[in-house]
């Protein structure tokens, strides 16, 4: 019973993916209900702003749309298919981002504008060890950045990570071996710098709060 139904997954997944290579929206619309999720959480993970990442998403699944020809058969490879196309989407994303910012560094300086990325840590739960990691992840090399992301934090297999990569297996293991020695260190130094960076404060606080609580001499004379 167990097998039969596991082969009826099997060639339903399959002729869904064969009627979505055939342009059918309908299928498409099934295939996007199965995996946006798993898409959004790598992009906000992977850029740290909810506004940005539903962009990633959107843009992921149109440029899915435009390649659905070349969607896997198998009923398993369709995620790291798609998050293939999300990584390289983030990629274009990140790159035009930075020559918005450097454009604007041209610019007469303005008021300036908040980081909306705080909103999104300070919804977990521990928000000044997150920032840590999350300044921390901005140090490590592209390569090692998007092993994290997609293995750690989205859940993607080793293999599902290098097909979507386009690298062999041993070299996300390397990679990732790599990256989570370095995050460990960059996320201590973040942790360090900002407990001495906080104690520093303290004393500007103390010497301000005495101040205000001290009586004014001119008045009590």
């Amino acid at each position: 019973m167990g097998t039969r139904t596991s082969c009826r997954t099997y060639q339903d997944v399959t002729s869904i993916h064969t009627r979505i290579r055939d342009g059918d929206p309908d299928s498409f619309r099934h295939l996007f209900r199965s995996h946006a999720q798993i898409v959004h959480r790598y992009a906000v993970r992977a850029t740290g702003d909810r506004s940005t990442a539903e962009d990633i998403v959107s843009l992921t699944f149109l440029e899915a749309w435009r390649l659905r020809a070349r969607l896997p058969e198998e009923p398993d490879g369709a995620k790291a298919w798609l998050m293939g196309i999300a990584v390289n989407v983030q990629r274009n994303t990140n790159r035009a981002a930075r020559r918005h910012e450097k454009a604007l560094a041209r610019m007469p300086a303005k008021e300036a504008v908040p980081d909306i990325a705080g909103e999104v840590v300070g919804r977990m739960a521990d928000a000044e060890q997150l920032t840590a990691a999350k300044n921390a992840l901005g140090k490590l090399r592209r390569s090692e950045r998007e092993v994290v992301t997609l293995c750690v934090w989205s859940g993607l297999s080793y293999a599902e990570a290098a097909e979507a990569l386009g690298v062999a297996v041993g070299t996300v293991r390397s990679r990732l071996f790599r990256a989570r020695e370095r995050l460990r260190k960059l996320t201590e130094q973040e942790l360090r710098q900002h407990a001495d960076e906080t104690a520093a404060r303290r004393p500007e606080r103390l010497h301000l709060h005495l101040n205000l609580n001290r009586p004014n001499e001119k008045w009590n004379r």
